[in-house]
């Protein structure tokens, strides 16, 4: 069995222009993000990072190309068959964390739970997830109550609960200082060391390159490294 739970095969995603050449917003792709690693989408706004990694998790669709997760071309699935994908081995950290505001901490991520499916547990699970990410004293306070470092990590709480096989982050340190920054790329190796899950982000903050395991470049959609 491959080491990596993600192939990209020669990805392209184009849109289409009224009147014009279709716009290639990622062009020609090919990495590999192997299991049990964070790996980093590194580039400027409009280099196409954040469209790639919706391809990757099965968000979009690209116009040419494969995504093989788990050894499987998800191209070619539909959209049910991705769906439950997305649900059952996808977790996703956003740069606005999409707390539900009139629930607490602990009621979001069991919420995710129970959006996932999972019957047995939850309050439990939930309650393991945010003691791993350090607010077990802050399960019963209000999104609104808690920093945005806080609320950040509960979106990764809430990403790890239902145990998927790897986390998408879309800029999730974009509107935090730089030392919450470093903080939250740090839980994400220390959830891959306990939880065994695998992380792709992107940032186009350059401090943030050393904690990745592998890191790419894009720019103009195109791999430059």
């Amino acid at each position: 069995m491959s080491e990596n739970i993600l192939e990209v095969k020669n990805v392209v995603r184009a849109f289409p222009v009224v009147g014009s050449e279709d716009f290639i917003a990622v062009n020609d792709v090919s990495i590999e993000v192997p299991k049990g690693s964070l790996t980093i989408l590194r580039g400027r706004s409009g280099s196409g990072k954040t469209t790639l990694i919706n391809m990757l998790g099965a968000l979009d669709y690209p116009t040419k190309g494969e995504i093989l997760f788990e050894g499987e071309d998800i191209t070619k699935w539909n959209d049910n068959k991705r769906e439950k994908l997305r649900r059952e081995k996808i977790g996703f950290v956003f740069q606005s964390v999409s707390l539900i505001p009139m629930m607490t901490a602990l009621e979001n991520v069991e919420f995710a739970l129970r959006m996932a499916g999972i019957k047995e547990g939850r309050r439990k699970r939930a309650e393991e997830c945010l003691k791993m990410v350090g607010l077990g004293g802050r399960m019963n306070h209000m999104p609104q109550e808690m920093s945005g470092g806080e609320q950040q990590r509960v979106a990764i709480a809430r990403a790890v609960a239902h145990k998927p096989g790897i986390i998408f982050a879309d800029e999730p340190t974009a509107e935090l200082d730089s030392n919450t920054a470093i903080s939250v790329v740090n839980l994400f190796k220390d959830m891959i060391e306990k939880e065994g899950v695998t992380f792709v982000m992107t940032t186009h903050d350059t401090s943030l390159m050393g904690a990745g395991d592998k890191v790419f470049q894009l720019e103009d959609g195109k791999l430059i490294n």
